[in-house]
């Protein structure tokens, strides 16, 4: 069975009313099983965007600062500040790096993610630690735009 068949079933089970499901192929065994997510919980996530405060757009200053921003983790996963143990991190509190640099790898389900630089920055502080199992959204990097 190949992976592009296991996304497809997870898919069409995801899909589907079923609760659980055994498959066997070969030596391939997959369990798959729907955890029941408390009605509260749902109505919590569903509203959280509501909740976020658009900001206003703020008058401009004669000269512009640049602000400090946080790079944040665009998918759950395992944080690695290195290419592989034993490597050099990728970057360091206190360099600057340039727009599409990669700050560090997310391994979920033993992909890895390159997470980039957004813009030309400074690395001002490093807030996850190698190895941290990181959520989507999590702080990873305070950055200074250039």
């Amino acid at each position: 069975m190949e992976l592009s068949d296991i996304l497809t079933l997870l898919d069409r089970f995801d899909a589907s009313s079923a609760a659980s499901m055994k498959l066997r192929l070969g030596d391939l065994r997959l369990e798959l099983n729907k955890a029941a997510v408390p009605a509260a919980v749902v109505a919590g996530v569903a509203a959280a965007p509501a909740a976020v405060p658009v900001p206003a757009p703020a008058a401009e200053a004669p000269e512009a600062q640049p602000e400090d921003a946080t790079v944040k983790a665009p998918l759950v996963g395992t944080f690695y500040a290195a290419s592989a143990p034993g490597e050099a991190p990728f970057v360091s509190v206190g360099d600057t790096v340039k727009k599409g640099q990669t700050l560090c790898v997310l391994e979920a389900m033993k992909m890895m993610s390159e997470v980039p630089a957004p813009c030309n920055c400074v690395i001002l502080e490093i807030l996850a630690k190698d190895g941290d199992l990181v959520g989507f959204d999590a702080p990873l990097f305070q950055i200074r735009e250039l």
